[in-house]
């Protein structure tokens, strides 16, 4: 079945289309430092949802700060550099002209001022919008790909002096889950295959929204950031932090007080959950742009879910944490390079990866 909606009750939709990891330390155990498995792991942090958080919706960067939190948390050095604006759809598009200006952020949204103090870089956050001198509130952003490779390329080393590229990059926590179609138009995967480009591991976080899929819970974000630093934790201990494709890791709505399901291995479904509409206003040149909803067992045109193992299924239908490998490499088959980290990859998303 398929349902067209209009844009501005579906754009949350398609901008968003867990047991905590650091339990509280008991009492008697207070004295005993804190666990940092991420000690000495330099992080770049990018989004397609801005570095704003101001939106009640939850929609504009709340899963950053999240994410950024449990990273530090967790030892990580974290430098942020995210779009200016909401960035949403904007898939791996780059700016071809003009001038970038990274903008660091002073005043941090509440609750998470001091969260990496005690990082080397201080948990700068930067945003980069499309301006010479200075971002004004309304200036125009920069894509995600923009933002990762401004960083990579010489954006970090400039504003915090790191000397070579970071360990890792980490996209996201998207508004929303990023799966079957939607992920060719995501700006949170888009990001993360610009690192991979530049030979820089990345991991593209997404969470659900409740089931409206118009808030997006703070519970969901927390929820999947802290399984996130654990999920790192363990590809970094194991030598599995890689290059040769990116990991998208896609979280559940558990803000009811439901649990997630394990990691599960899975493709990108080649079906759809939301796909753009186009309406016509009237006899004349001009048309609306809606969103479709595939609902319910679709069994017409792109709605359609081929593969059993889809992220969608997984996610949606089962409740699971999904988790899918992405490449740059748009040639129709290739053989798959990278083969064995791939297995090993795999097996530790289905055998050893950390349960929610």
């Amino acid at each position: 079945m398929r349902r067209t909606l209009a844009l501005t009750t579906a754009a949350a939709v398609l901008v968003g289309l867990g047991a905590t990891a650091y339990a509280t330390t008991p009492a008697a155990d207070r004295t005993k430092p804190a666990p940092r498995p991420l000690a000495g792991l330099r992080i770049l942090l990018s989004n397609d949802d801005s570095m704003r958080a101001a939106k009640a919706s939850n929609s504009d960067g709340l899963g950053l700060y999240e994410l950024r939190r449990a990273m530090c948390a967790a030892g990580a050095d974290v430098v942020v550099m995210a779009p200016w604006q909401v960035q949403s759809g904007k898939g791996t598009a780059v700016t071809n002209g003009g001038a970038l200006t990274a903008q660091r952020r002073t005043a941090l949204p509440a609750g998470y001022e001091n969260d990496c103090a005690g990082a080397p870089s201080g948990g700068a956050v930067f945003g980069v919008c499309l301006a010479e001198g200075g971002c004004a509130p309304d200036s125009p952003s920069a894509t995600p790909a923009d933002t990762v490779k401004l960083a990579l390329r010489g954006g970090l080393a400039a504003k915090v002096g790191w000397r070579g590229a970071p360990d890792l990059v980490l996209t996201g926590i998207n508004s929303g889950p990023n799966i079957a179609a939607s992920v060719n138009d995501s700006g949170t995967v888009g990001a993360a295959v610009a690192a991979i480009d530049q030979d820089v591991p990345a991991i593209a976080f997404s969470s659900s929204g409740d089931a409206s899929q118009l808030f997006f819970p703070r519970e969901n974000y927390r929820a999947h950031a802290e399984f996130g630093a654990r999920f790192v934790a363990g590809l970094k201990e194991r030598g599995l932090l890689t290059s040769a494709f990116a990991l998208k890791v896609d979280y559940p709505d558990v803000s009811a007080g439901q649990r997630a399901g394990a990691p599960v291995w899975t493709r990108v479904g080649d079906g759809a959950v939301v796909y753009h509409a186009y309406e016509r206003r009237g006899s004349g040149d001009t048309f609306d742009i809606a969103l479709g909803l595939c609902e319910g067992d679709a069994r017409e045109g792109e709605c359609v879910e081929n593969r059993a193992d889809a992220d969608s299924t997984w996610l949606l239908g089962e409740g699971h944490v999904t988790v899918a490998p992405i490449t740059w490499d748009r040639t129709y088959g290739t053989p798959v390079d990278a083969r064995r980290e791939l297995k090993a990859v795999q097996r530790y998303v289905e055998r050893e990866a950390p349960r929610p």
